[in-house]
């Protein structure tokens, strides 16, 4: 498969100043986006979710992403949005990821407001029941910075869904992991993440009770919502100048988008969630990839399709699905 469009990037240009190529390896993630419908409106937000939103996975898209896997010995399906657990299906699709031999090891990248929301009271105890590994959107142990970022009272909302998760295993049993992720309230990168983790350890146990495996560091991307923030706040090319300056090549290696397929809530195939957003779609001889389209064998050492915004993962320590890279 080779890509139909070349995007102009300076991204390209400082790969090739340091001799690196960026391809994919093995596949070990299927992402997917299950669409943008959201309770929040974060200002972080690189999908531009929120509760008007109508793109919505349909049953029979999450079918045929299923009968795909299924063909595969990809082992584990990440489940972002929006959030997720919104869209109908969700339960469906969970149930049918499970029933699969071997049953995959989900992921459910949660808000956790949506948790205390009327008509998801019993989200929680699915997820424990399923042994889904949650990741939770927490930008910070203080109620200031999380109002600020994700709306007010959404601080007080997740203290009371980590609480609850606690209560059923979450942070303490083995087989349910409970990790929290931090996105700075501004235009600048994240802080060392091992000493951010020590922080939200030490706050959250002391002032709630509230436990957690680990926290990833997440650079905010500048696209959608968070690129319009900039651009009102006349703040776009210095984050973009501190980004490029802060290009770290030993980052490369670990990129989420060498060992993760990203797919869309109509079955559209990218290299990560964000050149989702970007609409930088997969293309063989000028027709945009689905995912049942795709032949897994020849994903690996696919060339990635790369712009700008890629300098947010590559800046300083590096930021993935899965935190900080070096």
């Amino acid at each position: 498969m080779t890509a139909s469009a070349t995007y102009p990037s300076s991204f390209r240009a400082t790969l090739a100043q340091h001799s690196l190529r960026l391809r994919r390896s093995r596949a070990e993630i299927l992402q997917v986006n299950v669409g943008k419908l959201c309770n929040l409106t974060c200002v972080h937000c690189h999908v531009n979710a929120g509760p008007k939103r109508k793109e919505i996975m349909t049953r029979e898209t999450i079918d045929r992403v299923i009968d795909w896997l299924a063909t595969t010995d990809i082992p584990t399906v990440d489940l972002t949005g929006g959030a997720p657990e919104m869209i109908p299906d969700f339960r469906h699709f969970v149930e049918r990821l499970k029933a699969l031999d071997p049953p995959r090891h989900i992921i459910d990248r949660c808000n956790l407001t949506i948790l205390l929301e009327p008509g998801f009271e019993d989200y929680a105890q699915f997820l424990a029941q399923h042994e889904i590994e949650i990741i939770a959107s927490m930008p910070c142990y203080s109620p200031e910075n999380v109002n600020a970022q994700r709306g007010e009272g959404v601080f007080d909302a997740s203290i009371k869904a980590l609480q609850l998760l606690n209560s059923l295993g979450y942070g303490t049993a083995p087989h349910l992991p409970l990790h929290l992720v931090y996105n700075p309230n501004g235009a600048f990168l994240p802080g060392p993440q091992a000493e951010l983790e020590a922080d939200y350890k030490r706050e959250l146990k002391e002032h709630f009770g509230i436990v957690f495996n680990n926290l990833y560091t997440i650079t905010n991307l500048p696209i959608a919502r968070f690129a319009s923030y900039l651009k009102h706040n006349n703040k776009l090319a210095d984050y973009m100048l501190l980004l490029k300056e802060a290009f770290n090549p030993a980052t490369i290696e670990g990129l989420m988008c060498r060992n993760t397929i990203n797919v869309s809530w109509t079955g559209e195939v990218f290299d990560c969630d964000f050149n989702q957003m970007l609409k930088m779609q997969w293309h063989d001889r000028g027709r945009g990839l689905y995912l049942w389209d795709v032949d897994l064998a020849s994903v690996e050492n696919r060339e990635i399709l790369v712009a700008d915004h890629c300098f947010g993962c590559t800046a300083g320590a590096g930021s993935s699905c899965g935190g900080a890279l070096v």
